[in-house]
């Protein structure tokens, strides 16, 4: 933690701000510290998040998890996204723990990132973990690294979605899926 702390000091001071202020005397360990936490999805792992959530069910019809809140930071410029992710699925003898779903959407989206590749991990783990017919997700997100800088426009909105399965097959559970989202 000592070499971050050190770096974001070195920052402040390239920016031309005096480190030794004392509004930023703590800066760099607080910036140290938050970065750790807003990174903290490459320290996860999908067991230790699934935890044996998952139970055999004989439900056969789409569950959806709605406006789960994400907050992440782009890869490009390390400033945030922000937004909201709705996964859903089509379950084949499992059903995964509702926490787990928000958990899994936050693994991921606690890392550097770009928005289609999050969306595309949160719906093959969703895959992988639960053997679903189906798994549906759709990410919309608000980039700061577009409204703060270069181009400025501050009411953009990123849609993503990725679809496997039946959902991606069956054009019924696609309809049905992207119509109980709200999109």
């Amino acid at each position: 933690m000592k070499a971050i702390d050190t770096a974001f000091r070195e920052l402040i001071n390239f920016i031309g701000e005096d480190p030794g202020r004392e509004g930023l005397r703590d800066t760099p360990r607080r910036a140290a510290n938050a970065i750790e936490f807003l990174t903290k999805g490459y320290r996860d792992d999908i067991d230790s998040i699934v935890n044996n959530a998952l139970y055999q069910s004989d439900i056969d019809e789409i569950i959806i998890v709605k406006d789960i809140e994400l907050y992440s930071l782009c890869e490009h410029h390390i400033l945030p996204f922000i937004g909201k992710c709705h996964v859903g699925y089509l379950p084949n003898g499992k059903v995964l723990g509702l926490s787990k779903i928000a958990r899994i959407v936050e693994m991921f989206a606690r890392r550097l990132q770009i928005q289609e590749r999050l969306t595309q991990q949160i719906a093959q783990t969703m895959l992988d973990v639960t053997g679903a017919s189906g798994v549906g997700v759709l990410v919309e997100a608000q980039h700061l690294c577009m409204q703060m800088r270069g181009v400025e426009k501050q009411h953009s909105l990123m849609k993503t979605s990725v679809l496997l399965g039946a959902f991606r097959s069956d054009s019924a559970t696609r309809s049905e899926f992207l119509q109980l989202v709200g999109t």
